[in-house]
């Protein structure tokens, strides 16, 4: 049924979009903002079409499972900013597409973590004792007792694959269970695993030692068919599996056979590639068990991640940050004090070099020294990526596709990190290749005096990246700072700040100059006509 309603209608409004119902305590959040004029309109049950006709001029575009938000949803929507996920799976956005637009996803990754283990659990333990089998029997009037001995958990061993927050919560309620766990996942260290009292092995490690194996990855390419036959082939005889993460990272086809082989004993499936799944071929075979994707259908779990993304989008509206984002690099609350006063920094250095070349760029080279090599530093190439192209592409370069816009007219980006930077507690170093040209800066933060140039090409130097910048190189001759001063002056733009740097007596040089007026074409070409000067550039920043 489709449902419309418009709340707190109000002009130059941020239009937030909910196209999927969500409970009234789970948009609270989102009802009470007074700092921001929220225009909410809830409009559910739409096709693709009724969609892509009205949020056109949608800010905010808030879904759970059930709508599909496909790049034509995505290009329709001229204003969309952030699309918010209220559950995990994001399996139903078109992520290429939001990031080639800058337009952010976030999810809820903890508000169902609770729910989707407990089902986990519940479903491992009705395979187990064929709980749905025997009650269905029992409904039809056969009191059968001798067709439905089951297993015991305690002892058995049980194989998780992907140890994220599902996976740990269901290691632990395993444990609890006194079951042995094994578990892989790509990021699982021995501390980790230590900590979590399971075995750490590989995904064939799993398979081969398991009694009973659930997953909880997301859907990924490398993901997809994770669980197939050259796995099942491994498996112990009478191996039973659990999914309740994503339909495809177990191959339905390959369970199908290994169950009707007997390899299989048995699964407990809440999700399948097609979904809804009520004619499925698993579904006709005793074996299995099934339900209608409800991990996450609890009443707490429902409110939790819309609470969780009212909250980020909220977030991202009043300082330009989220929590949960899917389609950027997400940085720990605790850590983004540290790393934050850098992303200036690399953006002012991106935004110098575009200033200094006319060429096509062909190569983003950036090198991170000392402190700052210890952060994940995919935000700050990212940042000096958005200062690169902001020139030409304008507001419409963001964190989020700044990268994808750089790979796309061919620059090839390659990032460097070492923990040394001499003379320096940390340093970032951009450069730029082009056909014929390279071209490269170097900025720190330096302590209570905030971020500095400290090196221009090969010459060191002391520059605050703000305002009005001339760069000029030259020959070191005496008098060609006086004749730059001098020349200046005849133009009435009078100079802040000076700094020289050379690389020998007599040799080349280069002058930075902050300067209080914005320097026109004019006034450029006038000082380049200077003797001993090789090049003038204005650089703003």
């Amino acid at each position: 049924m489709m449902a419309t309603e418009v709340i707190e209608k109000a002009t130059k409004a941020i239009n937030v979009f909910i196209a999927d119902p969500l409970s009234d305590d789970g948009i609270f959040p989102l009802r009470e903002e007074t700092e921001l004029d929220l225009n909410i309109i809830i409009d559910t049950g739409l096709t693709p079409e009724q969609l892509i006709s009205k949020i056109a001029d949608v800010e905010v575009l808030l879904v759970r499972s059930q709508t599909t938000v496909t790049r034509e949803v995505i290009e329709a929507a001229k204003s969309l900013k952030i699309i918010g996920r209220a559950g995990v799976g994001v399996d139903n956005i078109d992520l290429n597409a939001a990031t080639e637009h800058g337009i952010i996803v976030v999810n809820a990754p903890d508000g169902n973590t609770n729910s989707a283990a407990e089902h986990t659990i519940a479903m491992m333990t009705s395979l187990a004792r064929y709980i749905p089998q025997a009650f269905n029997t029992l409904k039809n009037g056969k009191w059968d007792r001798k067709s439905y001995v089951g297993v015991e958990l305690k002892n058995k061993t049980l194989g998780v694959i992907g140890m994220g927050r599902i996976g740990a919560e269901v290691a632990y309620r395993a444990k609890g269970q006194r079951m042995n766990v094994i578990a892989y996942d790509p990021f699982l260290s021995e501390e980790r695993a230590n900590e979590l009292g399971v075995t750490k092995g590989t995904v064939d490690d799993v398979c081969a030692a398991a009694d009973f194996i659930t997953v909880h990855t997301p859907l990924l390419p490398e993901t997809k068919n994770l669980i197939s036959k050259e796995r099942f082939a491994i498996m112990k005889e009478g191996v039973r599996i659990i999914n309740c993460a994503r339909g495809g990272i177990i191959n339905e086809d390959d369970l199908y056979d290994a169950i009707v082989d007997g390899k299989v004993a048995g699964a407990a499936l809440d999700v399948f590639i097609q979904e809804p799944a009520t004619d499925h071929k698993l579904l006709t075979l005793p074996q299995v068990i099934a339900t209608p994707h409800l991990g996450a259908s609890t009443v707490e779990a429902q409110e939790s991640v819309a609470v969780d993304v009212s909250n980020d989008i909220i977030k991202f509206f009043k300082t330009g940050t989220v929590t949960n984002p899917v389609n950027m690099p997400s940085i720990p609350k605790e850590k983004l004090a540290e790393v934050e006063p850098f992303f200036a920094l690399a953006e002012k250095l991106g935004k110098f070099l575009i200033q200094v070349t006319e060429e096509n760029i062909q190569e983003l080279n950036i090198s991170y020294a000392g402190e700052v090599a210890n952060f994940d530093v995919r935000p700050l190439t990212a940042n000096a990526i958005k200062g690169l192209l902001s020139t030409n592409h304008g507001s419409h370069v963001n964190d989020v596709n700044a990268r994808y816009l750089a790979e796309r007219i061919g620059i090839k980006i390659n990032e460097h990190k070492t923990t040394t930077a001499k003379g320096f507690t940390n340093l970032i170093t951009v450069e730029i290749v082009t056909e014929t040209e390279k071209h490269l800066v170097a900025g720190t933060l330096l302590n209570g005096l905030g971020a500095r140039i400290v090196k221009v090409e090969g010459f060191v130097v002391d520059v605050i990246p703000n305002g009005n910048l001339l760069y000029i190189k030259n020959q070191d001759k005496p008098g060609s700072i006086g004749r730059v001063a001098t020349k200046l002056a005849e133009k009435e733009i009078n100079i802040a700040t000076m700094q020289v740097g050379r690389d020998h007596v007599g040799g080349s040089a280069v002058m930075m100059l902050a300067v209080d007026n914005e320097v026109t074409t004019e006034d450029l070409i006038f000082v380049a006509q200077l003797e001993n000067i090789d090049e003038v550039k204005s650089i703003s920043l």
